[in-house]
């Protein structure tokens, strides 16, 4: 039997999925310059002579006893309960991606698949190589595993505003991917305790949502009741709650019907709680993790600390030799080629952008580090590490930028 052709990518999408893609893509880029302005806004503050009053904001306590879900503060509450909206919408995305879009056929989604997948092993491994030795610092392997792509989508637009549209692809699927296998890292090894009651009580809840969506049930006033109850329950089980999201989101319906301009229930959940997403609940958990100390001896302690290194160091280096490589790989081994719209360089530059760790590192830094002054050094560390890769993308981008309108005046109109 011979041997299939490797697949060409980017592949050409469905009319709906392309559709969806665009829409996607402009409302995390525009959430991503959200993002960036609620993160300054956060170290201005905590920079300021007001910084107590931002660390009061931080831990100021909502729990009321009723809801039996021990001290929750603001942090807690973004990260636990904002963030699963964002999971969420993760989880839409994949689905959308396994059903319409690349990762449909398994060897078209080789490239982004593996790519990815190099690009968080790799960060891993040199996370533990550079912080080994540590106390507890193994801990925090995941921390420069997870790209932000609303912060590299805003970077992404500001410095290659004419980048082919493939290639934003390639960056949306490849973050997809990313997401999918950050909410498995955080529930395999953050989970601490386990409570089985609760946790059967919220399986139980996500599989009648999930029945629900197969019989083809819109009104979202079943919905809505079902997914607050699953996020409680699984919180309650001792499993990080966001992976409630991303399971409601995988489970959300995008099957078609006979009206065309009928949005399916994915679409609709997707067109209304995106814009929350992006727009409110990543902005808000920035705001409220990314407030830390800039003078010169917390970053003397950032330099001194090695397990803060081991996330600069996998989320510049690892990240982008990871994608890079993998990407190559890919093309290498026969499982994919590049079509004429990507350049090597290109993807390159995506690699690099790959480095901003954002939102997911934040989070899972603040579930491997409860020491205040370590997961501090951590978030100095997440933040550096992405000015870095967004500088380092800014510079091949920029280039590109040139070398493709040298092109445009040089070829025949």
């Amino acid at each position: 039997m011979p041997r299939r052709a490797a697949t060409t990518w980017p592949i050409r999408p469905t009319v709906r999925y392309a559709r969806h893609l665009a829409e996607a893509l402009r409302l995390e880029t525009v959430g991503g310059i959200i993002m960036l302005a609620a993160t300054l806004a956060a170290l201005v503050w905590a920079n300021s002579p007001w910084s107590a009053a931002y660390t009061r904001l931080q831990h100021l306590e909502i729990s009321p006893p009723w809801l039996d879900l021990g001290h929750m503060d603001l942090q807690h509450w973004a990260s636990g309960g904002l963030l699963a909206v964002f999971f969420f919408i993760a989880g839409v995305e994949l689905r959308e991606e396994l059903t319409y879009g690349e990762l449909r056929n398994p060897r078209d989604a080789a490239l982004p698949v593996i790519a990815a997948c190099a690009g968080v092993a790799l960060p891993a491994l040199i996370f533990l190589a550079v912080s080994a030795g540590e106390p507890g610092a193994a801990r925090g392997w995941a921390v420069p595993t997870a790209t932000d792509i609303a912060f590299a989508l805003a970077v992404l637009a500001v410095t290659f505003s004419s980048c082919p549209a493939p290639l934003r692809a390639f960056l949306l699927t490849l973050a997809v991917v990313d997401d999918l296998i950050a909410i498995t890292i955080i529930a395999v090894f953050y989970t601490e305790r386990l409570e089985w009651v609760p946790l059967l009580a919220g399986v139980a809840l996500i599989a009648v949502y999930g029945a629900l969506q197969l019989a083809g049930v819109r009104t979202p006033w079943v919905y809505v009741p079902l997914a607050v109850l699953a996020w409680y329950f699984v919180h309650k089980s001792g499993i990080h709650a966001t992976v409630a999201g991303v399971a409601l989101g995988m489970l959300t319906s995008p099957k078609e019907n006979s009206d065309p301009d009928r949005p399916t229930n994915a679409e609709r959940a997707d067109h209304v709680l995106r814009p929350i997403s992006a727009g409110v609940c990543v902005p808000l958990f920035a705001f409220l993790s990314a407030g830390v100390t800039l003078n010169g001896a917390a970053l003397h302690d950032v330099a001194a600390d090695r397990i803060a290194l081991g996330v600069i160091a996998g989320l510049v280096i690892g990240k982008f030799v990871g994608v890079l490589g993998g990407a190559w790989a890919a093309v290498r081994f026969g499982l994919a080629t590049l079509g004429e719209e990507l350049h090597w360089r290109e993807i390159a530059g995506v690699a690099m952008l790959a480095g901003v760790g954002f939102t997911v590192s934040l989070l899972i830094g603040g579930l491997a580090y409860t020491d205040p002054a370590q997961f501090e050094r951590v978030t100095t560390a997440v933040l550096i590490a992405s000015l870095l890769a967004s500088a380092g993308a800014t510079v091949v981008f920029r280039r590109r930028v040139r070398t493709r309108a040298r092109a445009a005046a040089a070829s025949p109109d």
